[in-house]
């Protein structure tokens, strides 16, 4: 049986508003096969890229939650980055409803000579689908347009041809049955489609970074493999986090158990609780049990 191409999770940047020694400003970058997809793109994420020897060319989209700047203020400095080592391909910049003037201004399109084609686009819902995933996009509430954002991979039936060969099965019309699920029948002989078929995909990421609580979270992220959640304060501290509207490791656990998702990341992590990570980690514990405090360059594979 062929290996499925894995889901890959690095992150680029941790912090809060306010970066730390060991945490750069909110950057992640998702891969999938020939897909680079970075969601937010904090200040000084093209040298993140560097230490993390990635090569920032490979981008095929960016995700911004929100317009805050810890959020976007890598940006200019990054397409500059892309622009001088010949990057060539039609970078999409997906955002919230309300903020696409507000990029474009900010990164100045105009100034680069020789550049490379830009377009920035507010979403919604799903916003883009090929034959193997879809993205899709659900407003939050952090006092500006913010959103939330799944990466979904869609599950396939795939013929395990190793069974083909040991059975002696042909390729022909009768693995068009095997692709939709159906029992075949072959030489007198009937096949189980489950004894020759495994599934492939069906794989969900999410990402709720800035946000207040809120009751479209649960079943945005229904059945999650990765949730990754903003945690910029634990429970002791939730009249702060609702007076600023973000969540609390808390909070993020108890998310994660009403979805049912499969594991909790907690990032966005305030220089307050350098010292005391524990007391993130405790809180999202008490109502989530697979639960992790992601690091600058953290990576997770699905």
């Amino acid at each position: 049986m062929l290996m499925a191409s894995k889901i890959k999770v690095i992150f680029l940047g941790t912090s809060a508003q306010i970066p730390s020694a060991k945490r750069n400003h909110t950057s992640i970058l998702l891969t999938y096969k020939d897909e680079n997809i970075l969601i937010d793109c904090g200040e000084g994420t093209q040298r993140q890229f560097r230490k993390a020897q990635l090569n920032p060319c490979k981008l095929t989209a960016i995700l911004i939650t929100h317009i805050h700047g810890d959020h976007t203020f890598g940006l200019p400095g990054l397409i500059s980055t892309l622009n001088f080592s010949g990057y060539n391909k039609h970078l999409k910049i997906y955002c919230p409803k309300g903020t696409k003037k507000i990029i474009e201004d900010f990164i100045d399109l105009k100034h680069l000579k020789n550049g490379f084609k830009i377009k920035v686009e507010e979403v919604i819902g799903k916003f883009y689908e090929n034959e193997e995933f879809y993205l899709e996009a659900e407003s939050m509430q952090h006092g500006i347009p913010t959103n939330a954002y799944n990466f979904v991979l869609k599950s396939k039936h795939r013929i395990d041809k190793s069974k083909l060969k040991k059975y002696k099965i042909p390729e022909g019309p009768l693995l068009k049955n095997l692709k939709q699920g159906k029992d075949i029948v072959y030489e007198g002989k009937k096949y189980k489609a489950k004894d020759l078929i495994y599934i492939e995909g069906g794989k969900k990421i999410s990402f709720v970074l800035d946000t207040a609580f809120n009751n479209k979270i649960v079943k945005f992220v229904k059945d999650a493999n990765l949730l990754i959640c903003d945690a910029s304060f634990s429970s002791k501290n939730s009249k702060e986090a609702k007076e600023h509207m973000h969540l609390t490791a808390s909070q993020d656990g108890k998310i994660a158990k009403s979805a049912k998702v499969k594991k909790l990341v907690l990032t966005h992590i305030s220089q307050r609780y350098d010292n005391k990570l524990n007391e993130l980690f405790e809180d999202a514990k008490k109502e989530f049990k697979n639960v992790v405090i992601a690091e600058d360059f953290s990576s997770f594979e699905i």
